[in-house]
């Protein structure tokens, strides 16, 4: 997998923490730094540590399925980008802001919004690419992405949370169909 592949999976994985940081920003009416630190470190980190969890458990089966893992990383891919996607269409009522930013909000907002990153890792195993560099993509994606989105929230509002959810779930769909129709012609 190129760098630039992996930094387009980095960035629809971080819509999710992106999106829940701009929910931040709503509920905050002053952001200080620790703020930004706060998101970017709980979202980064735990967006960088969930692949690399991932990977391990996937690695472990890797060679039992290698026939068919094409199909998982793209099966995987399809889900966590559909159910992004489902999730921004969604018609249900608006999440409300927290502005708690105490350790257990925090840790179960990362924890929320890493599950994603987490299937994917597991797709990393099945595929040629670095797992360190993907993992430092990913985490420092998400960390900026955070960032951006905490000042998003407190300045612009609720507008845009639901196309970032949107646009994330359409690259992983991409993606996992990229990595599909790439084995496929390469067997043809």
């Amino acid at each position: 997998m190129s760098l630039i592949e992996i930094f387009i999976i980095a960035i629809g994985l971080s819509m999710d923490a992106f999106a829940v940081s701009i929910g931040k920003g709503l509920s905050v009416t002053k952001t200080q730094l620790i703020h930004y630190l706060k998101v970017g470190l709980w979202f980064g980190g735990f967006q960088a540590l969930m692949p690399l969890i991932g990977y391990l458990l996937g690695y472990s089966f890797a060679e039992a399925v290698a026939d068919f893992d094409h199909w998982i990383a793209f099966g995987l891919l399809a889900i966590i980008g559909g159910n992004m996607i489902r999730e921004s269409i969604d018609k249900g009522e608006e999440e409300e802001g927290n502005a708690d930013f105490g350790t257990r909000s925090m840790l179960l907002l990362a924890i929320a919004t890493s599950i994603d990153a987490l299937a994917a890792g597991v797709s990393f195993a099945f595929l040629s690419t670095s797992l360190l560099q993907s993992v430092v993509i990913i985490g420092i994606t998400t960390f900026i992405f955070s960032v951006i989105g905490l000042k998003i929230g407190n300045v612009f509002g609720n507008r845009y949370k639901k196309k970032a959810e949107f646009v994330g779930g359409a690259i992983l769909i991409i993606i996992g169909l990229k990595i599909l129709v790439e084995h496929i012609t390469q067997n043809l």
